[in-house]
């Protein structure tokens, strides 16, 4: 079930920004849940990969995958390790993908909800940020996928437990069938992974995630934030520092914060 929630005022964002769960057992306050923000209430969640080869998807995965490890492993030799990371690797640099991105952050989330490339378009639409229980993810995983993130204690997925699980995209599609998917952590290898807090779910072909979500989870949460209620988030977020000068490191980031600040509304 999907669970949505409007939000009209900024007190409303309290429950998002503090839902961390008391852990007797660490004396801690913890969070099992991601985040995706998007800047449109409206779209779907679809991964790169299905937006460009729609229906032809599971034919041209291969090759895009080959070829940017044909072409990329002078840059990265890391991409012809495995399928899993020559496919991190392309996330992060635009190669369409199976990956979705979360955060850990529900701020990081709001920051791609409240951003659009026309401002002119803040006050249009409404926009969303998707929650998701990690938990709840790893209850409809196969025995052995539960297995080995248990034996590690996690609730997240290394690329390395993946290649020992599914070296294949073939085997990974068929133990997760359209019910169930892994949330795989990225290596450290830029300051964009670190500084989003990212994670990535794999999604398996043919999967309707949001389908998914609302047929086998209890959890999931839609925060749909009003339009009129955009730039006040965002004024609020770039006065915090989340913004892409944290986000995105290097002169694109700040150009893209600067020409915000200075937009006349």
């Amino acid at each position: 079930m999907i669970q949505e929630i409007r939000i009209e005022k900024v007190e409303d964002l309290m429950p998002m920004l503090s839902e961390q769960e008391y852990r007797p057992e660490l004396g801690r306050n913890r969070s099992g849940y991601l985040y995706r923000g998007m800047p449109n209430s409206t779209y779907k969640m679809r991964t790169s990969l299905s937006r460009c080869c729609k229906d032809k998807q599971k034919m041209l995965e291969p090759a895009i995958l080959n070829n940017f490890a044909k072409y990329a492993i002078e840059d990265d030799p890391t991409v012809a390790q495995s399928v899993w990371n020559r496919m991190i690797t392309g996330q992060h640099n635009g190669l369409p993908t199976r990956l979705l991105d979360w955060s850990h952050s529900a701020l990081v989330a709001l920051h791609f909800a409240t951003t659009e490339e026309n401002l002119n378009s803040m006050t249009t639409h409404d926009c969303v940020v998707w929650r998701i229980d990690m938990y709840e993810l790893i209850a409809h995983l196969p025995e052995k996928y539960r297995l080995a993130v248990g034996r590690e204690q996690s609730t997240l997925f290394s690329v390395e437990m993946l290649n020992g699980l599914a070296p294949t995209l073939e085997q990974y599609d068929e133990d997760m069938g359209d019910h169930s998917m892994v949330i795989i952590e990225p290596p450290s290898t830029n300051e964009r992974i670190i500084t989003q807090y990212s994670f990535f779910s794999v999604i398996p072909t043919g999967m309707d995630i949001e389908k998914f979500l609302d047929e086998r989870t209890e959890k999931t949460v839609k925060y749909v934030i009003d339009k009129n209620l955009r730039w006040r988030v965002r004024d609020m977020l770039d006065s915090l520092n989340i913004s892409e000068r944290l986000f995105f490191p290097g002169l694109d980031g700040l150009s893209k914060w600067i020409a915000r600040h200075y937009y006349v509304k």
